[in-house]
Parts: C-alpha cells; structure tokens; sequence
C-alpha cells in the first residue's frame, strides 16, 4: 500500500510516498481503508522538530474511512462500515479511562502518543521490516489499524460526506471539548483566540451549538471574515489594535466570560487570561514548542479568582456521537470548515507546506478514492 513517510524533521523536512506492507490488525483492532485524513497544526509541529517524535514516521491522526477487516474480539464493528476516529485513543481499561477522562488515557499517553500501539509495537514496517512509527494513527495512508476503543459508526445519513467527516476526531472534538470544559453557557461572551483549524470550529460550536457571543481574534482579516460567516458576532484584528482593549470596550469593561487559546503562543495565553472577566475561565488549547511556557501575574489571577483551564481534545465515547448527531442535524456545518481539499496522498507534502505558510483557511483534508 501507499504511505506517506517521514524521513527528516526541520524545515525542509523530507517526506515521501512510499509503498510499504499492508499492516494487519491484532486483537480488539480494526484495519480501515481511508477515505479522509485531515492535516492538523500537529502533523506540522512534528514534521518541523517542535514536538519530538521517532523516525521514519507517518502522520495524519484525523482519519474516516471504511472497515476493511476486523482483529480478534472486536464487538459491534464489522467489515464494510463506515466509521470515524479520534486522535486521542482510548484504551478504555486504565484509572482515567473508567472514569471517563479518556483524553487523559493513561495507555495513550505511554504509547500511541510515542508512535506505538498498546502493545508497545508498531504496524507499520518497511519492506525489509524495519518499524515505522505512526503520529497517533497514522492516517496518511491507503489504510491504518485503529484499536476497536477509538472506532465509531457513522450515521448513514452523512455516507455520502464520510471522507469529510475526518476531521471530526481532531479539530471538531478539540473544539466541542474545550466550549464543554469551559461550561459555556447561552449568551456568555467567548474571545477565541486564532481561527485556524480549531479556532474557526470553536467559532462554529460556540455559537450554534453553546448559544454564545463569540469575539474572533486573530491577524488576518479573511480569517477575521470566515470567523464572521461561522457564527461570530464580532472580529477584532490584534495586529492593528490590542486585543484585551476591545475585548473590554465590546464587554462594557468587564470582559470576557470565557476566552479560548487556539493558538500555543505565550503571548496569546497571556492576553487570553487578561481577557476575562473576574471569575472569567481561560482555556488553553493550542500545543506549542515541547517546553514553551508562558508567565502571568499572579496576584491579578488570584485576586480576580481566574480559572486556568487546560484542554486536551475531548473524550471520544462522550463527545463523537454527539457531534456526529449535531452534523447529521446540519446545526454543525462540517461543510464550511474545510476550505482546502487534496485528492491524492502524494499532495501531503503540498497541503502540510501551505499551513505552514498560513496559506490554509479552515481545515485541509486529503480525500482518497
């Protein structure tokens, strides 16, 4: 089969399409025939050196396709059904996991989250059966193997878009569990920080599915105006003006309620967390540089009792039938998000360059026969 393969990070990095061995599934495992494999800020921060990963690799972890064959005791999944992942797999045995904090999956963390599967081995190999490690699932392939814990049906009605439902399990959860982790509620002012890939479907989810008020920052004003057709009530360009100011003027001085970080700069975390209101909650969301941090003043956050909330996607069993349902109901309009579409794995290397030159509007995904 056809993989995309990772040879050297930093940039340019090397990256190719190469013919390697069809993997197999092992036991509670699903091999699935891709359809659609998102390309996420993720992929990127690997492919440049930023998050530090083994080599040779395959990225792409937003992956919908077909089961093409089932491991041993897999339940309620068979061959021929349509299905999406997430990029946070659950082993659905561990101390998170039983009580249901799967993004926190103690196993996903250990293993996936460093190239493996639970059993501490790869499924992807070289033709002389060298390993080959895979960015969560490996989803820049003809076909990857997904543990049975991090597969969900489509519903039929969305059959005929399930190549663009890929970035369900990535960019649409992270943005749901951020707004749920926030507790966002009708009519609360939500700043979100970046309209990218994750930003423009908190945009979305904030304001169709939260009811909120959603204030849209970033620095190019056709992000701005994509922002403004998903939902939000109003932009503000922080390359011309300070952010936190308009924050307050549009809040009659009291900010924000919620703010969301989409970003993983300290700079856009420090203005997040300014940006709220006493009492207010700064969620952070976007990955940064593998040891990035970011001050802030601690008296202010104390005396003004801001909550500080980390945001790690969301937990798949939860949060993906619900989604699904939300699209199936057009109240999610996956339609929207995806701004740039590539019709072959070897366009990888064509789509990953143009987000890392900001070139990519909402969501780019690979769509495959």
């Amino acid at each position: 089969m056809k993989a995309v393969v990772l040879r050297r990070i930093g940039f340019p990095w090397v990256m190719d399409v190469e013919d390697i061995p069809r993997p197999s599934p092992r036991r509670r495992e699903v091999l699935i025939r891709v359809v659609g494999s998102g390309v996420c800020h993720s992929d990127l921060h690997v492919a440049l050196g930023e998050i530090p990963f083994p080599l040779p690799a395959v990225l792409g972890h937003e992956v919908s396709g077909i089961i093409e064959e089932v491991g041993p005791d897999v339940e309620g999944l068979s061959k021929g059904d349509a299905v999406v992942t997430s990029f946070i797999v659950p082993c659905g045995e561990c101390y998170y996991c039983r009580r249901g904090r799967e993004e926190l999956c103690e196993k996903f963390h250990s293993t996936l989250r460093r190239g493996v599967y639970f059993d501490g081995n790869t499924r992807f190999r070289t033709r002389d059966g060298a390993p080959i490690y895979t960015y969560l699932l490996g989803g820049w392939a003809e076909y990857t193997v997904v543990p049975a814990t991090d597969v969900f049906k489509a519903p039929q009605s969305l059959y005929d878009k399930l190549w663009k439902l890929a970035p369900v399990g990535c960019a649409v959860m992270t943005a749901y569990g951020a707004c749920r982790n926030a507790g966002l509620m009708p009519d609360e002012f939500v700043a979100v920080y970046g309209i990218g890939g994750v930003g423009t479907n908190i945009v979305q989810i904030a304001s169709k599915v939260f009811n909120a008020r959603v204030i849209a920052i970033d620095i190019k004003d056709e992000k701005l105006e994509f922002a403004q057709k998903l939902g939000a009530e109003f932009i503000i360009n922080s390359s011309r003006v300070n952010p936190v100011d308009e924050i307050m003027k549009i809040t009659n001085g009291r900010g924000a309620d919620v703010a969301v970080e989409a970003i993983g700069l300290p700079a856009t975390q420090i203005q997040a967390i300014k940006s709220v209101r006493a009492g207010g909650r700064a969620v952070m969301v976007g990955l940064s540089k593998a040891g990035a941090e970011a001050p802030y003043e601690i008296n202010s956050l104390v005396r003004r009792e801001v909550m500080i909330i980390g945001s790690y996607g969301g937990r798949p069993s939860q949060d993906i039938p619900v989604i699904l349902d939300l699209i199936a109901k057009n109240i999610i309009n996956i339609d929207m998000i995806i701004t740039n579409i590539y019709s072959r794995l070897e366009d990888a290397n064509e789509a990953l360059e143009e987000l890392h030159h900001g070139k990519i509007l909402g969501r780019a995904v690979i769509k495959l026969p």
